[in-house]
């Protein structure tokens, strides 16, 4: 399974390609089969649906997108992505583009937290609804595709902006077990995300955050506890025993990768610092958030192209 970006390959491989420009191809590891393996898709290929699932004693919602070439014989990858707080499902799969990704996309729908108007929030962050377990809801939604879908379950990833990028996060520290990799994107990584992280294994991490970001700064905010995105990004190298150097690399005049090295079980993290970016989405067409959105890279491929390397381990590994 490879899938091309010629635009932004060429510019990788001037840069000495620190990003892999494909999946790993299908054959190379087992690939676990899902109960739903066989099953009559719930929805057509290539179509986006919003669908419901009980969880925690609630009723929530998801948006699930299959890509265009789904087919039930064969296990495939899955994203969920989560809405930065105030936003949705909908819009997020607009303007993220990860629905043109080869996998199950997953969109779920944060509960309305708390602070002025009428807001969807996730776990971890002071504004999230009190008493909502995100943590278990994920669970639960992985649960219903595993049943439904074909789908891969040691291919199983996370990303998401602001609030929900935050998300990933806490995802990351208390579903290592099912979360192969993640990739925030302008992250809020309130203390909620980030206390008592001892996850099972090394997780990968791709982080990408803008320099002039408003919202969520990147030299961090002490007034809401919020760290230092650099330093956040070296507590997941720490966690991941990356003990070899951190290098960068400027690809694009606007885009400078960070990469620490020798990380435990290949669990490598990387940093994509955007100069002069706001609180956005990389590559995005439509509004994603207040400040300078760069078009020099696209965050769905970038993000995928790093993910997509990583699996979790089998008894095997």
């Amino acid at each position: 399974m490879r899938v091309p970006f010629p635009r932004f390959a060429a510019a990788l491989a001037a840069a000495g390609a620190l990003l892999a420009l494909s999946a790993p191809p299908a054959t190379a590891h087992p690939r676990p089969a899902s109960p739903g393996c066989g099953s009559v898709a719930p929805q057509p290929p290539g179509t986006s649906h919003d669908r419901t699932i009980s969880s925690g004693g609630l009723d929530r919602t998801y948006r699930l997108h299959l890509p265009e070439n789904y087919d039930a014989r064969r296990p495939w990858p899955v994203v969920v992505v989560f809405h930065g707080r105030g936003n949705d499902a909908v819009r997020t799969e607009e303007f993220s583009k990860l629905s043109t990704l080869p996998a199950v996309v997953a969109y779920p729908n944060g509960v309305v937290g708390l602070g002025d108007g009428d807001r969807q929030a996730w776990q971890g962050a002071p504004c999230s609804a009190p008493g909502v377990d995100d943590v278990a809801f994920t669970g639960d939604l992985l649960d219903q595709l595993e049943r439904e879908l074909c789908v891969d379950t040691r291919w199983v990833y996370a990303t998401g902006k602001s609030n929900g990028a935050g998300l990933t996060g806490l995802l990351a520290c208390r579903m290592s077990d099912r979360i192969a990799a993640i990739a925030p994107v302008a992250g809020a990584f309130y203390p909620g995300t980030r206390e008592d992280c001892e996850p099972e294994r090394p997780v990968p991490v791709i982080e990408f955050h803008g320099t002039h970001d408003a919202t969520i700064p990147y030299a961090g905010d002490a007034d809401r506890d919020l760290p230092a995105i650099p330093d956040w990004v070296r507590g997941w190298a720490d966690r991941n025993g990356c003990a070899g150097t951190t290098t960068s690399r400027r690809i694009e005049p606007d885009i400078t990768v960070f990469r620490s090295h020798g990380c435990d079980r290949g669990a490598e993290v990387r940093h994509v610092a955007v100069d002069g970016g706001g609180h956005t989405w990389p590559g995005a067409d439509v509004y994603s958030g207040g400040g300078e959105t760069t078009q020099t890279i696209e965050a769905h491929e970038v993000l995928w192209h790093f993910v997509s390397r990583h699996r979790l381990p089998s008894s095997k590994d």
